[in-house]
């Protein structure tokens, strides 16, 4: 409970977040374990059609994907609402990225450190946009593959490097997000 007093003009303020990241990283996941209401998911089963069209070598057992959004709330205070929108982390449905970021005042990139290379992509779009992020290293199963300071060393390796705050999750976990 807010020890806040409450808003003067009864208003409630929102902000939008972006939950980005790699195919499989565990977006939905996360959207859903830290929503306050049961998530709009647009889930769908994966079909022949993705054969040769998504690469899921290295998500074995992954037979779900979402197709448009994945979108979430979380109430910050009486008067202070968050509202999550996960992406879609294949590269067929990147075009609606741009729209799904209208309007935020950033963003949170999950990253699989078993497959570090696949957040690149989702860094390199918000650093064009200039739209704050962070990013959270998703720990499946609880494992933590990788110290938070050799995730933020191996980007700052590449050619755009800046400094990342960078920091542990369980995705299916709320008290860890």
């Amino acid at each position: 409970m807010s020890h806040r007093p409450p808003n003067p003009s009864g208003r409630v303020t929102s902000a939008k977040i972006v939950i980005a990241g790699g195919f499989g990283v565990g977006k939905t996941t996360l959207v859903g374990s830290v929503s306050e209401i049961t998530p709009l998911t647009t889930e769908a089963i994966m079909t022949s059609a993705g054969v040769g069209v998504d690469d899921t070598r290295q998500v074995p057992g992954q037979t779900t994907t979402t197709v448009a959004m994945d979108f979430g709330r979380i109430s910050i205070d009486r008067d202070l609402i968050l509202y999550l929108f996960g992406t879609p982390g294949q590269t067929r449905f990147w075009f609606m990225w741009d729209e799904l970021v209208r309007g935020a005042i950033g963003a949170v990139v999950l990253v699989d450190t078993r497959r570090l290379a696949d957040c690149f992509a989702a860094i390199d779009f918000f650093e064009h946009r200039r739209l704050p992020y962070l990013v959270a290293i998703n720990c499946f199963d609880g494992m933590q593959y990788h110290d938070p300071q050799d995730v933020r060393d191996a980007w700052r390796s590449r050619a755009t490097c800046r400094w990342w705050p960078a920091t542990p999750v369980t995705g299916s976990r709320r008290s860890t997000c």
